[in-house]
């Protein structure tokens, strides 16, 4: 994985768990869903890089 996809990934990490926080904190449930939406699709390319990475070992 490259050193930048994985800054990339963990900001949008934690973005989305900011947004999850702030939606929670004054009761919005689309920042919430947004938030987690966003740490799930920083997961997802976490895996996928961390795949393709497996395979070219």
């Amino acid at each position: 994985m490259s050193g930048k996809n994985k800054v990339e990934n963990m900001a949008q990490k934690a973005k989305g768990k900011a947004e999850e926080t702030t939606g929670k904190a004054v009761g919005n449930e689309r920042m919430t869903a947004k938030g987690k939406i966003d740490q799930a699709a920083a997961d997802a390319k976490q895996a996928g890089e961390k795949a393709k990475d497996a395979l070219k070992h």
